[in-house]
């Protein structure tokens, strides 16, 4: 298999996945939109945070693992592989259940501490609840996810993904438009659909022809060291989304109030679209980039890179297009017909925040790309800058001078600065003196 094919064998089953995976929370949207409020979606978008944080959580130590484990399939070493593998998965299952025992003590602190409001505090508390009950299958049907890839598996990952959206959107129709569910309702949806997922990949490592398996092993606690280092820069990639939605949120109920919320709500939706293409290619890249790390060969690292840019470069352009005018079809997706004025002021919005995808694939590519070389220093940088200190700055100081205008543009602004940072980055990266073997794999 060439390089070319060896790489879209990797990258589009990931996009497919990720895109997939984000449809569970977007489906949930259109739903509750159309069959319980618009009130209702906002507060489904108050507790998107918190479902960021455990996704976050998954990619900590999954991604690390992920590379980690590749590095060793690189090497030969299976052995090492297999318990760093299933020190990991059980490492998760006490995290997942000690998490949903904590947030259900302080169920009413956490919905409050979310935004939740007089107007939202109904509908927040069932959904967030509900979600809890389910939070370890999220947490570990990622991860598994994230491990079939690097175990070279991303087709099954996209059929898995995909057979717990077609299930999620079947739940949804049936709780919400049949059984008048409610918000509960779609979150038992999503709930459901992520118990399946995980029961589907864990049949893999169980049943299937795994490279990886679970086996006895020793804790060894000194891997986690590496581990997090190279999962920072994912983690933080994933936790900045949610993060970036509980501030816009507190500062739109500020400046706009609810009606704000629901604007910012439906943009998020599509924002997770093009968040999830793009660190779809990136997860895809990594593990075929970690592989040749442990190799050292320069020339195919290098390679896989540009190709990987190029289809980012391609999808940011093509991606801006689409939002500036497709805005109001978009848009009425979610909101009702009878809501005109809210209709026009969240295509507006729409269409200033669109222009965040311009750059933000490049940052989301490189910050991977310096994981995937174990260049967790480089990848730390970048993460925290796009994910919690330029976009903080950069969007109080925009509502500060501009308001309602600033909050919409603040996006697009932070992430062209993150850029500025990446340049140099990259430059260094490719100026490293790789060893070429002489079986090189490019072709």
């Amino acid at each position: 298999m060439s390089l070319k094919h060896r790489f879209f064998h990797f990258v589009l089953p990931s996009m497919l996945a990720m895109l997939v995976f984000n449809l569970y929370t977007m489906v949930d949207g259109i739903f509750v939109a159309h069959y319980v409020g618009e009130t209702a979606l906002a507060a489904v978008n108050l507790v998107m945070p918190f479902i960021n944080f455990i996704f976050a959580l998954s990619l900590f130590l999954s991604m690390g693992t992920s590379t980690l484990v590749s590095i060793l399939r690189g090497k030969g070493e299976i052995e090492k592989a297999n318990g760093l593998f299933s020190q990991n998965t059980l490492l998760l299952i006490m995290i997942s259940l000690l998490l949903t025992l904590i947030c259900f003590l302080f169920l009413d602190r956490l919905a409050s501490f979310l935004g939740a409001t007089q107007d939202t505090m109904a509908y927040v508390q069932p959904y967030l609840g509900t979600i809890l009950l389910f939070s370890g299958f999220f947490i570990l049907s990622y991860y598994l996810e994230v491990l079939i890839k690097a175990d070279g598996y991303p087709g099954l990952a996209t059929v898995g993904m995909v057979l717990g959206a077609f299930t999620n959107l079947s739940l949804d129709y049936l709780f919400l438009a049949h059984l008048n569910g409610g918000i509960q309702g779609a979150a038992i949806a999503t709930g459901i659909a992520q118990v399946l997922t995980f029961l589907i990949f864990s049949s893999h490592f169980l049943f299937g022809h795994a490279h990886f398996h679970w086996k006895h092993f020793t804790w060894d606690f000194s891997i986690y060291r590496r581990i997090f280092v190279l999962g920072f820069a994912d983690f933080i990639t994933e936790l900045s989304a949610g993060s970036i939605v509980y501030i816009f949120n507190q500062v739109i109920l500020a400046v706009m109030g609810t009606a704000g919320v629901i604007s910012y709500t439906v943009i998020g939706y599509v924002y997770n679209l093009v968040l999830m293409a793009m660190v779809g290619i990136t997860q895809g890249v990594q593990p075929l980039i970690s592989f040749f790390v442990g190799q050292q060969d320069g020339l195919v690292i290098r390679t896989v890179f540009r190709y990987a840019l190029a289809l980012v470069g391609l999808l940011s352009v093509g991606i801006t297009g689409a939002c500036l005018f497709m805005a109001t079809p978009i848009v009425r997706f979610f909101i009702r017909p009878e809501q005109a004025e809210l209709t026009v002021s969240t295509v507006y919005a729409s269409r200033l925040y669109s222009l965040i995808y311009l750059f933000m694939g490049i940052n989301i590519l490189v910050s991977g790309f310096c994981a995937a070389c174990a260049k967790g220093r480089e990848a730390w940088i970048l993460s925290l800058s796009r994910g919690c200190f330029v976009i903080i700055v950069v969007l109080f100081g925009m509502t500060a001078f501009f308001e309602e205008l600033g909050i919409w543009l603040s996006p697009f602004v932070s992430e062209g600065l993150v850029l500025l940072i990446c340049i140099p980055i990259i430059q260094n990266s490719f100026d490293k003196k790789w060893h070429v073997p002489s079986n090189s794999s490019i072709s």
